[in-house]
């Protein structure tokens, strides 16, 4: 069964009510809405799926082109596709799944469609990991108990950051939000350090390793690019025991982006979580493969193009991804309103972003 917390952690927080405020009969199924049921779901659907070493995919989310309803069968196929290349896990309600643009229930269908999807194909092992992040505890409790209800195994949470300015110093506040929310929640935790998406907030090593003594705090995703930071991480969480590659660290510390895959595993890394691999789940493999058997040129060669490549993604964000998307594979469609959609003279600028990259993925 998926790993759930039986007591609460030894983080302590100044509010001893904090967690009680927040526990099952305080924030019980009947207060938010929720269209699945942890009781609906097959036993398969919540064994134990590790978090191992490898490229983790954050999928895109799919809508039809003219009422931007979401598109169930390519959610699915996509998810299929990314399995049948080699990734090690997915993620729904990411960045490039348009979180902030779903509605709790769709988010829900999302990670159950990727789920069962997974599962029919002969992908039950593969973990998916669900974006889950709110701006309170008690919505972010709400959001991981949701992904477990569809079928989801581990949350990834951002930090509060629009009231960044009234939170205590130090990163106390945030030390406090997220012992409250792995406290609650029926999943693990990974910890999304993405400045760019939390008002600038950049968490600091310190406040991440001291988090990572929780037992339901499983990993961090560095969105930050601070490969120092990233090393001070793995240094303090890791294993005085010699670890293989199969083998599910003590505390997951992930890339957040493609273009530093090789630095990050030269760092000590267990690999990436980025949104390229959604356009070249291979080559980001491929870097991985050759790291691991000492290749170093070849990897460093690789990761050449796949950062020449991802600096597309970076500039153009979900709306380049899609555009490379629909260019090089045929499916991606647009982004969700507000998100503009691309000119004619705008997709031909991000097809040849991509192309160098999307032709390396067609030699591998």
């Amino acid at each position: 069964m998926a790993f759930r917390p039986t007591a609460s952690s030894g983080l302590r927080i100044p509010n001893s009510n904090i967690s009680s405020i927040y526990s099952d009969s305080a924030l019980n199924d009947a207060q938010y809405s929720s269209s699945y049921s942890s009781a609906s779901l097959d036993m398969e659907d919540h064994i134990r799926r590790p978090l191992i070493p490898g490229v983790y995919v954050p999928t895109a989310c799919f809508f039809e082109p003219v009422t931007e309803e979401l598109d169930t069968a390519t959610i699915a196929s996509h998810a299929v596709k990314l399995a049948e290349a080699g990734v090690t896990g997915l993620a729904t309600q990411g960045s490039n799944g348009e979180a902030v643009h779903l509605t709790h229930s769709e988010r829900q269908t999302v990670t159950s469609v990727t789920r069962s999807a997974l599962n029919s194909a002969g992908f039950s092992h593969l973990p998916i990991i669900v974006g889950c992040g709110a701006q309170s505890v008690r919505e972010t409790i709400q959001y991981c108990r949701e992904a477990y209800a569809a079928g989801g195994d581990y949350a990834l949470v951002l930090p509060p950051s629009y009231y960044a300015g009234l939170l205590l110093p130090g990163q106390a506040s945030i030390i406090e939000f997220f012992t409250a929310v792995a406290d609650q929640s029926p999943i693990p935790l990974l910890i999304y350090n993405y400045p760019g998406g939390a008002s600038g907030m950049d968490l600091s090593s310190d406040v991440i390793i001291k988090l990572s003594a929780h037992p339901n705090i499983c990993g961090v995703k560095l969105t930050c690019g601070n490969t120092g930071k990233l090393n001070r991480i793995v240094a303090a969480t890791k294993s005085a025991k010699p670890q293989s590659f199969n083998t599910a660290p003590q505390f997951l510390v992930l890339g957040g982006s493609a273009d530093f895959t090789l630095q990050s595993l030269i760092g000590g890394g267990h690999g990436i979580l980025a949104g390229l691999a959604n356009i070249a789940p291979k080559a980001c493999l491929e870097i991985m493969r050759l790291y691991r058997i000492g290749q170093y040129a070849q990897a460093q060669a690789i990761q050449e193009v796949v950062a020449r490549g991802d600096w597309a993604a970076i500039q153009g964000g979900i709306v380049s991804t899609k555009a490379g998307m629909e260019s090089w594979l045929g499916y991606g469609g647009y982004a969700r309103s507000p998100l503009p959609r691309p000119t004619s003279e705008e997709s031909a600028k991000w097809k040849e972003g991509f192309r160098e990259l999307y032709l390396l993925e067609k030699s591998l």
